[in-house]
C-alpha cells in the first residue's frame, strides 16, 4: 500500500448528502455526475430484479447501480470524453458510485419523484421497520502522461441498514412530502435531515443510510492499495506542493 500519495476523490453522484458525507470526513470530492439510466441498468440484470423469482438480491441490485455510475464516470475520463474541474492537481483519482434502494414488503424501492407515490410509501413505512441497501463501486486511476488515466484498481460492495420509522401522522407525512424533501430520495425519508425526527432507530452503519459508508468504502480502498489518509485535504494539499 504506498502512502503519502497525492490522491483525489470524484464522486459520480449529485447528492449532496454523499457529498456533505464525504466533507465531514475530511474529503472534499471534486463531483461529476453519472447521467446513468437506472431503470435500463436494473431490466439488463442477468438474474432479473430482486424478489422476481431469479437469482439477483437486494445487494446485487444497489451494486449494479453503483458499478454503472462509477463506471460512466471513470472511463469518461479515461477516454477524454470527460474533463475534471480546473484547478484539480495531478495525481491519483479514486473515482467513487453509490446507489441507495429501500427493501420493504418483497419490492426495492428508490426515489418516488411524485408526491402522491411518496406519501403512500411513507404511510406503508410508519412505525415498521425496512432495510436500507447502499451499492458502493470504486475504480482507481493513476496518471499515465499527457492527460491519459491508467486503471490500476477497481472494487464493489453493498452495505445493509435496518431502519425503524415513528407513527407519523397524516397530517406530519402530508407535511413532510409538501416539503419535496423524499421526493428525490432513496426510500422517500432522509435520516440527516427533515425526516430525521421521524426515524426512531437504525441497526447498523449510520452513514451507510445517509448513501455513502464510510468504513465500507475505507475498507474497499484498502483493498486496492489507496491508503485512506492521503484521501484528507490537508494530506493532500501537502503531499501536491
Amino acid at each position: 500500500m504506498s502512502r503519502g500519495v497525492a490522491t483525489r476523490l470524484v464522486l459520480a453522484s449529485k447528492s449532496p448528502a454523499r457529498r456533505a458525507t464525504l466533507v465531514a470526513a475530511g474529503i472534499t470530492p471534486e463531483v461529476i455526475v453519472s447521467h446513468v439510466d437506472e431503470p435500463a441498468v436494473l431490466a439488463a440484470l442477468p438474474g432479473g430484479r430482486a424478489f422476481s423469482g431469479g437469482t439477483t438480491t437486494p445487494a446485487d441490485e444497489v451494486l449494479a447501480l453503483a458499478t454503472a455510475k462509477c463506471w460512466a464516470v471513470a472511463e469518461g475520463l479515461e477516454r477524454g470524453r470527460l474533463d475534471l474541474p480546473a484547478g484539480t492537481g495531478a495525481g491519483r483519482l479514486v473515482v467513487v458510485g453509490c446507489d441507495s434502494m429501500l427493501e420493504l414488503d418483497g419490492r426495492m424501492l428508490g426515489k418516488p419523484h411524485r408526491p402522491e407515490v411518496a406519501r403512500e410509501r411513507i404511510r406503508e413505512m410508519r412505525n415498521r421497520s425496512a432495510v436500507l441497501w447502499t451499492g458502493h463501486f470504486a475504480v482507481v486511476l493513476e496518471p499515465a502522461g499527457q492527460g491519459a488515466w491508467a486503471l490500476t484498481g477497481q472494487v464493489g460492495a453493498s452495505a445493509s441498514t435496518t431502519v425503524h420509522f415513528g407513527n407519523m401522522s397524516d397530517a406530519e407525512i402530508d407535511a413532510y412530502v409538501d416539503s419535496g424533501e423524499p421526493l428525490k430520495v432513496a426510500g422517500s425519508f432522509t435520516v440527516d435531515g427533515l425526516g430525521g425526527p421521524f426515524v426512531t432507530g437504525i441497526e447498523g452503519d449510520y452513514h451507510s443510510v445517509v448513501g455513502l459508508s464510510l468504513p465500507l468504502l475505507r475498507t474497499m480502498l484498502r483493498d486496492v492499495g489507496v491508503f485512506w489518509p492521503d484521501l484528507w485535504d490537508h494530506r493532500r494539499v501537502t503531499t501536491e506542493r
